[in-house]
């Protein structure tokens, strides 16, 4: 099968693997606990430090990010969290939470919309928590939540552990793990780092270590305190999907040869510009509207608004039968919204081109 060109593919995750990511997976196989994997996992290290911005070791795990949700439950909380919500990734923090028997709290918000400082403070004075799980980026709406202003009011409260689901943030805008004192965050490695599916990764401050060590029943294969153990080792914890970490070795290559994570991020930011320009500009005629406010915009997905009369399923099918591919709507959002996942290693230029084929199908 001939594989079809790169740039065309703008699903909000998975998102598009470039040939050169796919081209390192095809690397023979080696011993998992052997020299070559600690090189591997070692040499890793300085890169994924610098994309979660921390001094603290990166976990990588064979999981989807979901896996490194529950792990974040299993051995942050130890009895009650409060769980904020504004869309479908928010709700499955919290049904992890009470699948693995925690009490939940949940603090919802509209969809597009985000809590803020002042809402949380409030919901903390009021409940007696262990732990906040927090959607940076909920790729259902397209919300980003400002998480800068939501961790120190955290940090207020004593003995709380602050839980945040990157998944689609992070490589794509500025997620500070260290600097913010974020507790746990992870990310899954078919968004911004723009890999196959199939990695996920996190950092766990040491709060969060001591925390999980006084937490019983927190499981075998998503316990924190052996990933953490393993990854100051070079060492993987089980036998790990060795092909995908070739792609992750390949990408955070590229990363640090393209000027490192900040380029990156400008590149994300001026990708969401593109898309903000262009329904600002065909809101007249083509009655579209952006669903979260300037301020709480996603620099990795776009959800944008249809008018009555057209239906998200069948505008992203139609781009598909032009050899474009975008998301309709999520859950409720399904008919009314579609999404644009300008992530990974799309271009501002590579947006262009696909906002002129949505012109072509809304028109």
């Amino acid at each position: 099968m001939t594989p079809p060109d790169f740039g065309r593919f703008f699903l909000p995750g998975p998102t598009e693997v470039h040939p050169d990511i796919l081209a390192a997976m095809q690397r023979p196989m080696i011993a998992h606990r052997g020299q070559d994997m600690s090189n591997l996992l070692a040499g890793m290290q300085p890169g994924l430090q610098k994309l979660f911005r921390t001094a603290r070791p990166v976990l990588i795990g064979t999981c989807a990010a979901t896996g490194f949700m529950e792990m974040a439950i299993r051995s942050g909380v130890r009895h009650r969290v409060l769980s904020l919500v504004g869309g479908a990734f928010g709700h499955r923090f919290a049904a992890i939470a009470r699948s693995c028997g925690r009490d939940v709290v949940q603090l919802d918000v509209p969809l597009g919309k985000t809590v803020e400082p002042d809402m949380l403070r409030d919901a903390l004075q009021r409940s007696q928590v262990d732990a906040v799980t927090l959607v940076h980026s909920e790729t259902s709406t397209g919300a980003l939540a400002p998480l800068e202003e939501l961790a120190p009011v955290v940090r207020e409260f004593d003995d709380i552990v602050l839980l945040v689901d990157a998944v689609t943030s992070m490589a794509g805008s500025p997620v500070e793990t260290d600097a913010w004192q974020l507790d746990f965050v992870l990310t899954g490695s078919q968004k911004a780092l723009a890999l196959p599916p199939g990695l996920a990764l996190a950092a766990a401050s040491e709060k969060m270590i001591q925390r999980a060590q006084d937490v019983p029943e927190r499981g075998a294969y998503l316990d924190v305190v052996a990933y953490d153990e393993a990854a100051r080792n070079n060492q993987p914890t089980n036998t790990p999907a060795i092909s995908f970490l070739y792609a992750l070795d390949a990408q955070l290559k590229r990363i640090e040869e393209n000027g490192g994570i900040e380029p990156r991020w400008e590149r994300h930011r001026a990708m969401r510009e593109r898309v903000e320009q262009w329904v600002d500009d065909k809101s007249a005629t083509l009655g579209l509207g952006f669903l979260p406010v300037q301020d709480r915009r996603s620099w990795t997905v776009s959800c944008v608004t249809l008018p009555d009369g057209k239906n998200g399923r069948s505008v992203a099918q139609q781009c598909r039968e032009r050899g474009w591919t975008i998301g309709s709507g999520y859950g409720d959002l399904k008919e009314k919204t579609i999404r644009i996942g300008h992530m990974g290693d799309h271009t501002p230029d590579g947006v262009d081109q696909v906002l002129a084929v949505l012109e072509e199908v809304l028109r």
